[in-house]
């Protein structure tokens, strides 16, 4: 009977420290869901403001980006109307070289005008003194033949 109870004795020890560590596991399992629960709790907070905070770092950004595409737009405006100034300018220079370059020409080509009317005048005036120059020259040689049946 002794080994009976000694083997119960320890049957009843074994049990309690079965139990004991069935206690401990079951503690040490609620402390390890405890501990990765805060654990994933805190990296869902993490999670969370590092997504808040790229969301402001992008939002940021955009702002930028769109505030220099419209510095940038307001700067080629402005140097478009500069070079359509400029351009005016060239093209108000050239009209007024082309309009003394057509007055020029008007005048060059009255002159012209008037010295072919010149040299029509002296062309006439030549025909003219030839032609008479001719009849008197004809006259001369009438009258030389004449002579000269005479004589």
């Amino acid at each position: 009977m002794e080994k009976e109870t000694i083997v119960k004795e320890i049957v009843k020890a074994l049990e309690l420290f079965s139990d004991n560590i069935h206690h401990e596991m079951k503690e040490m399992s609620n402390q390890l869901r405890t501990e990765m629960q805060a654990m994933g709790n805190q990296l869902r907070s993490e999670m969370q403001e590092m997504g808040n905070q790229l969301r402001s770092e992008m939002q940021e950004m955009g702002n930028q980006l769109r505030s220099e595409m419209q510095e940038m737009g307001q700067q080629l405006r402005v140097e478009m109307q500069e070079l359509r100034t400029e351009i005016r300018g060239v093209e108000s220079k050239l009209e007024a070289k082309i309009d003394a370059l057509k007055q020029e020409m008007r005048e060059q080509l009255e002159q012209l005008n008037e010295k072919v009317d010149q040299l029509r005048d002296e062309l006439t005036d030549t025909q003219e003194t030839v032609d008479l120059l001719s009849s008197k020259t004809l006259q001369h040689e009438r009258k030389l033949r004449l002579l000269s049946k005479q004589s």
